[in-house]
């Protein structure tokens, strides 16, 4: 089983498209430094994440995340669930 996942970093606004066969311990990685991309931009926090069947389908799904079309999909789906939740739970 692999999983596609979406990071967002807490501090910068940058985020991170994967896939990995072990999730948790791949975003203790990425906050401990090991990915040098995501080491500059830690910490970070898993907003998405899907599973797949295999390796396969989870590059395929991962590349189309990282194309312009996917990051489409990411703005409209993950981003606009994550504002509206903001927008719901501000304090007053």
């Amino acid at each position: 089983m692999e999983y596609i996942y979406i990071l967002k970093s807490l501090n910068f606004p940058k985020t991170y498209t994967g896939h990995t066969h072990d999730l948790i311990n791949r975003l203790r990685q990425h906050n401990n430094g090991y990915s040098k991309f995501t080491n500059k931009y830690k910490p970070w926090e898993i907003i998405h994440s899907e599973v797949c069947d295999n390796s396969i389908r989870a590059r395929v799904r991962e590349k189309y995340l990282k194309s312009s079309s996917g990051r489409r999909w990411i703005k409209k789906n993950i981003f606009s669930r994550i504002n509206n939740r903001c927008v719901l739970n501000k304090p007053r």
